[in-house]
């Protein structure tokens, strides 16, 4: 068995300038550490319970299959504050049927992100026997 210390998600963008404005500023995303010099340093985000890395150079984007979930406490001041940085929503805030408000946008790339806000009375925040 595998025991797993760490974890990541990699992006290789295709101007890793542009990506780094769009998630470190437009998304306010808190830098864990940058290595390597250059353009195509890498940096890595505190993305929640986990990290984004983005390093090195693609000359395609990602595959569309590519989605990112980020849960926020708050999807509506989320849209507020991203669309103040310029950021395009591809998506407004929508209360889902499964009980989720969710917002769609999209990296310089086009890798689609969700922001997706849990209400206090979704099951999710339901813990049996907690």
């Amino acid at each position: 068995m595998v025991h797993v210390l760490s974890s990541r998600t990699l992006l290789r963008p295709t101007d890793p300038e542009r990506s780094r404005a769009f998630y470190g500023e437009a998304l306010g995303l808190a830098v864990y550490r940058e290595f390597g010099t250059g353009p195509e340093r890498g940096t890595v985000y505190f993305l929640g319970g986990g990290f984004l890395e983005l390093s090195g150079r693609s000359e395609t984007p990602p595959s569309p299959g590519l989605q990112l979930w980020l849960q926020v406490a708050d999807v509506h001041a989320a849209h507020d504050e991203l669309t103040g940085h310029g950021v395009e929503v591809v998506r407004p805030p929508v209360k889902e049927p499964w009980g989720l408000v969710e917002m769609w946008i999209a990296d310089p790339d086009g890798v689609r992100i969700v922001l997706v806000e849990v209400p206090e009375d979704h099951p999710i925040r339901y813990r049996p026997g907690i």
